[in-house]
């Protein structure tokens, strides 16, 4: 495998990851720690991510429990949970900031796969960029002599391959969470 392929296929992992790390945040009616990742908390004026200011835990399967471990960023914690439009309400006992995940209903799942659908097409898209970049770099190499004409059928025939597991991949993460989130 030459560099450009071992470069192609780091780059489309990644993509894959990113992808899933955005299914991760998509509610399904599950409670998920993963729901909070991307909030981002106002904690002495300096935007913090949640996750590393308080403990995140899912006591049962409809509620998240948000604890953090500076007791005054109780509020400033609800204030950013209330600002990330979840749809979800918090509440807080003084200690802890309590999520209820209300149950999904049919018409909010079918948007919510749509909006997952979305999200693989955007992570196709991104794997089919990769590819040109990849051919565009092999037929560059071939240009200056690096590789034969040969070598370079070669070559992009691999990269044709990597995009097409890539692609059956997404496929199948995206088919996953519209399995989870049709669940009752």
């Amino acid at each position: 495998m030459s560099e450009v392929t071992e470069t192609l296929k780091g780059k489309m992992d990644k993509t894959k990851s990113v992808l899933l790390a955005d299914l991760n945040t998509v509610r399904a009616g599950r409670a998920n720690p993963a729901l909070l990742d991307k909030i981002m908390v106002e904690y002495y004026g300096t935007p913090t991510p949640l996750k590393n200011l308080s403990n995140i835990s899912a006591p049962d399967p409809r509620t998240l429990m948000v604890a953090p471990f500076d007791p005054k960023a109780l509020h400033d914690v609800e204030k950013a949970i209330n600002m990330a439009n979840l749809g979800i309400n918090p509440s807080n006992d003084g200690k802890v900031v309590r999520l209820v995940i209300p149950p999904v209903t049919e018409e909010r799942r079918k948007e919510l796969t749509k909006l997952v659908k979305k999200m693989g097409e955007d992570a196709k898209v991104a794997l089919r960029n990769l590819r040109r970049d990849a051919n565009e770099e092999l037929k560059k190499q071939e240009k200056n002599g690096e590789l034969t004409e040969d070598d370079l059928k070669d070559e992009m025939d691999q990269v044709q391959k990597l995009l097409d597991s890539g692609i059956k991949d997404i496929d199948g993460i995206v088919a996953n969470k519209e399995k989870e989130i049709m669940e009752v």
